[in-house]
């Protein structure tokens, strides 16, 4: 039986952090994945350059049932910590849009920093490897005993990094989860975040031929106001596809969006149309499409008038002002309930997890399991889009990677 001081299971972003920070302090670590090729989410991540952190990162920029949990771990180790261990490595990189760092030349750069780290403690692989059985070793003796397909395992503690459900092609499974089942902890339940939303067929025909066209808008989703807001509102650039909505704006309110519920989008987020086609129909003589086409693509005008019920030839000047007040509304408060999301496999994260109320929010222990830790996108902290889950990965794995 091999004996480890720290079993990782799970080698991506939080596990390779977590390892490292652990066998740095000289613990004896093993790091174990089930897969054959390292830390693909990484890989592919940001369009291959990985958006590893964003400047901006607060408690702010997360959901949870406890809003409050993450606090901790965000504040000992900062996006600043971040940048300095990649300026350590000599990574150039740059910032793209609102606080989003990515890697000048490749992801696989931020992976071969991790392997470094790792090194640097002496981290021990085992990888493929496959865990079948996690159990407490017998009473009095204390620590786990895993059995793997390359043997059996002794540890004093075990922490879980292996993720949420998202992307199932590279590899998500449900083992986090079963783990937490396992030994009694309670979950957020499960579902698909930082995805785009699905329309049924026949409410979506008049937009498909729409696919492609992108413009920034405002969209908020549930109540954006007062004391305790369950919703949110962001201000993204959107994609219209075949089969309803994408682009961040839609990624970022999926987060937020309860299936059933609508969501509002106005298109033309800088202006209020209603009172600007009111204005102008004492003096412009176009038709309707023409001045609307002036600020939305001239496609997408002639769609969302067909969609609504306007004919695009109409004269401006012979419009009711009623009727453009309702045009207005339809783009500028353009309500719509999609009828689910595309799931798992377009989805960039898992929101929910296992319940951070069974968990130390200094050392992400598990309080009724002395040492089992679990760290990462399997607890129930989900980031906005943009750096935001990478740096809670690094957070949460050096909480627990100071800890065990």
């Amino acid at each position: 039986m091999a004996k480890f001081d720290v079993v990782v299971i799970g080698a991506g972003a939080a596990g390779m952090m977590c390892a490292a920070t652990a066998a740095q302090r000289g613990r004896r670590v093993v790091l174990i994945d089930h897969a054959s090729k390292l830390a693909e989410k990484i890989r592919i991540s940001g369009g291959g350059r990985c958006n590893f952190t964003n400047i901006n990162a607060a408690p702010a920029n997360y959901l949870s049932e406890n809003p409050h949990f993450c606090k901790s771990a965000l504040s000992r180790y900062t996006a600043a910590d971040f940048i300095a261990l990649v300026k350590k490595h000599r990574i150039g990189y740059h910032e793209k849009h609102r606080g989003q760092l990515f890697c000048d030349d490749s992801a696989e750069q931020i992976i071969d920093m991790l392997k470094d780290e790792c090194s640097r403690g002496d981290v021990h692989w085992r990888m493929p490897c496959k865990v079948a059985a996690l159990q407490q070793a017998p009473a009095g003796l204390g620590g786990f005993v895993l059995q793997t397909d390359q043997g059996e395992i002794e540890a004093d503690s075990v922490v879980i990094a292996t993720g949420g459900l998202s992307i199932p092609k590279i590899g998500a499974t449900d083992f986090g989860y079963r783990i937490a089942e396992q030994f009694g902890l309670r979950m957020v339940a499960p579902r698909p975040a930082l995805v785009p939303l699905t329309f049924d067929a026949q409410s979506w025909a008049p937009f498909v031929e729409m696919a492609g066209i992108a413009l920034e808008v405002d969209v908020e989703t549930g109540s954006v106001k007062g004391r305790n807001p369950t919703g949110a509102r962001f201000r993204e650039d959107l994609l219209f596809t075949h089969r309803g909505l994408s682009g961040p704006a839609i990624l970022q309110i999926s987060s937020y969006w309860t299936p059933g519920t609508p969501i509002v989008i106005n298109l033309l987020p800088e202006l209020d149309l209603a009172a600007a086609l009111i204005e102008a129909k004492g003096t412009v003589r176009k038709q309707l499409g023409n001045v609307l086409a002036q600020w939305l693509p001239a496609r997408l005008a002639e769609g969302l008038l067909h969609a609504h019920g306007f004919a695009g030839d109409a004269r401006l000047a012979d419009m009711p002002d009623a009727q453009l007040r309702k045009l207005g509304a339809a783009i500028n408060q353009w309500t719509l309930t999609p009828s689910g999301s595309e799931g798992y496999k377009k989805a960039e994260v898992t929101r929910g997890g296992i319940d951070t109320r069974e968990l130390s929010q200094q050392s992400m222990m598990a309080t009724k399991v002395p040492g089992l830790y679990f760290i990462g996108e399997t607890v129930d902290v989900t980031g906005w889009l943009g750096g935001y889950n990478f740096q809670w990965a690094w957070a949460s794995a050096v909480a627990a990677g100071i800890s065990v």
